[in-house]
């Protein structure tokens, strides 16, 4: 099935991956702690905070894997003459800018 899947894929050197895997699970714990000071009733301004901190680290991780994608699929797609990575960036970057 995986064989006529239009799926894009990217290899990743294991140093990003695991830098970006270990953002999403700081990323996920935080948004377990939010879950848990709900269920235990925390003030109002404390979850907003916890809010404020797992959005700024989920914007965190986004910035990071944009730079890797212009880096390597945009850059790489350039030198082969193609376009069509700028194009799908540019729709990425209206959905980040909305």
């Amino acid at each position: 099935m995986a064989e006529n899947c239009n799926c894009k894929k990217k290899y990743r050197e294991a140093a990003e991956e695991t830098d970006l895997v270990h953002r999403l699970n700081r990323i996920e714990g935080q948004i377990r702690g939010i879950r848990s000071m709900v269920e235990n009733d925390a003030y109002c301004v404390d979850i907003l905070t916890q809010v404020s901190a797992a959005s700024a680290a989920l914007t965190a991780f986004s910035r990071e894997l944009l730079n890797s994608h212009v880096r390597t699929c945009v850059v790489q797609d350039i030198k082969e003459g193609g376009e069509e990575k700028v194009e799908e960036l540019l729709g990425v970057i209206q959905k980040f800018i909305k």
